[in-house]
């Protein structure tokens, strides 16, 4: 199918019409309506019903939306990775969750330059279900999550066990900052910690609430191994009696997709976990 066909039909769906979609594509609404013709043709459904306010989905169409989204995602990896850079015979496609870049991803995509100089790294950063559902498309190879989907194929490895602890700068321990560790974290905190539900300052990236509180003052749910050196050198302290969540980290592949190399770039990975990292994250390299 001409990849051009999804793609006016998405855009089709984003704009709620057909004259609107022209507009967008730069093309005429005669174009627009020969290709859902040909599209549906293809399909042999109909994907639109049209009236005075533009155009609505049909059952078959909104069936049909996570098709075209991931013939269009695949379209777009293809000419992304093809062809291979010149005097590389393979592609490792892995990725991660934005907290887990430094130093987990960068140390991993550093070692697998070194010891896997015959194939050319992509990495991919991301929100677990957008990683995950890259996997199952075949879209990446290997990805570090919090919170693994399972389904048919998919394997999960815990990695890292780790726990998410409320530390607080000594001399500034307020405001509450709260920190969004995702739905399972939600839950659990909402209902040991209702009072701190809803907080005056918060973010969805741990990285960037920790340089927040560090240099404005506060407490915060923050990995163990990323304060770790803080509590060490009295930076910041551990606040007592608060609970503590079991937070994990997991690598999660396709077993259609394992290979040698995987294989290889799996042990890379359990290599660097075992070195000595700093885990800290800090953008100041002066604790």
């Amino acid at each position: 199918m001409d990849i051009e066909l999804a793609r006016t039909f998405l855009e089709i769906v984003r704009s709620g019409s057909f004259v609107a979609a022209a507009e967008r594509l730069h093309v005429t609404q005669t174009t627009i309506t020969a290709r859902v013709q040909n599209l549906e043709s293809q399909l042999d459904c109909r994907l639109f019903v049209r009236n005075r306010a533009g155009a609505r989905l049909t059952a078959d169409g909104e069936l049909f939306v996570s098709y075209a989204n991931q013939l269009v995602q695949t379209w777009e990896a293809a000419r992304r990775d093809l062809p291979l850079p010149e005097g590389y015979r393979n592609v490792l496609n892995i990725g991660g969750e934005v907290s887990l870049i430094n130093p987990l991803m960068l140390n991993w995509v550093t070692h697998l330059r070194e010891h896997m100089p015959s194939h050319a790294v992509h990495a991919e950063v991301g929100d677990g279900k957008q990683l995950q559902k890259q996997l199952e498309l075949g879209l990446l190879d290997a990805a570090l999550v919090y919170r693994p989907d399972y389904w048919p194929g998919m394997q999960v490895e815990q990695l890292l066990e780790e726990k998410l602890v409320l530390v607080c700068l000594p001399d500034r321990p307020e405001p509450y900052v709260y920190i969004d560790w995702g739905e399972e974290f939600r839950r659990q905190h909402n209902a040991a910690l209702p009072d701190k539900a809803k907080a005056a300052v918060s973010f969805n990236l741990g990285p960037l609430a920790l340089q927040y509180l560090l240099e404005c003052g506060g407490s915060g749910y923050f990995r163990t191994r990323v304060v770790h050196a803080y509590l060490q050198s009295g930076v910041l302290r551990r606040v007592d009696k608060a609970p503590e969540f079991i937070f994990p980290t997991y690598l999660v592949y396709s077993r259609e997709k394992d290979s040698p190399a995987l294989q290889q770039a799996i042990a890379i990975l359990h290599e660097v976990i075992a070195e000595d990292i700093d885990w800290s994250q800090r953008w100041d390299y002066e604790i």
